[in-house]
């Protein structure tokens, strides 16, 4: 059962962001084992070609990749699942930039007709960069709450996790401004809305020397 979709004013206040991820993390989560909702076809409850649909999704794809990265560190891991965890790994990172990167498109529309002024200034990140971070922030509390419920482990345990926890939350709360910040600079023309691709060589068979090797042998 899906969370009901959350009304977002779009590029208006990023804590509303944050309730889109919050919600897909509950959602992905309502399904166990762990190998059947790594598996579990995406059910976007936003419309597709919105920013919402799209902060969804780019969590959805976060969610698989934290399952993935833990099964990858069993130490009695075989070596050929590991290889094909590796592989799964590479190509969800390739999707989750391919779907940042259709987030700024969305927010270079939203800003194309702001001319900066004289002084403006270049931010390190684009917003939807900052949005990623956001996202990977969003599923570290989650798992991080866990770790302060878990049973079976000392209080230590459980406190030392509690101490993380609240950082993570001033961590969030501190992310959550910098980017309402960074937007509301670049609509004032404050800050320049300028996006880099990524342009990730090691999956393009035309730029990685080792797969474009191996295609002059064929």
């Amino acid at each position: 059962m899906l969370n009901p979709p959350v009304k977002v004013p779009i590029m208006n206040d990023s804590s509303h962001f944050y309730v889109i991820y919050t919600g897909c993390i509950t959602d992905y989560h309502q399904i166990h084992p762990v190998w059947e909702r790594i598996d579990h076809p995406l059910k976007n409850p936003y419309h597709e070609g919105t920013l919402e649909y799209l902060l969804y999704h780019k969590n959805h794809i976060d969610n698989i990749q934290w399952d993935l990265e833990d099964l990858i560190r069993d130490p009695e891991i075989v070596p050929e699942q590991a290889l094909q965890l590796k592989q799964r790994i590479d190509k969800s990172n390739q999707h989750r930039t391919d779907i940042v990167e259709k987030m700024d498109d969305v927010f270079l529309k939203k800003y194309h007709q702001i001319i900066p002024g004289k002084n403006a200034r270049i931010n390190t990140e684009s917003i939807a960069w900052a949005l990623d971070r956001l996202s990977i922030l969003a599923l570290k509390i989650y798992h991080m709450r866990l770790q302060t419920e878990r049973k079976g482990v000392s209080e230590a345990h459980r406190n030392k996790c509690t101490g993380k926890l609240e950082i993570l939350e001033t961590q969030k709360k501190d992310l959550i401004q910098a980017i309402d910040e960074l937007m509301e600079d670049i609509a004032a023309g404050k800050r320049i809305m300028k996006v880099y691709r990524q342009m990730k060589m090691y999956n393009d068979p035309a730029l990685n020397p080792v797969l474009y090797a191996s295609k002059n042998k064929t």
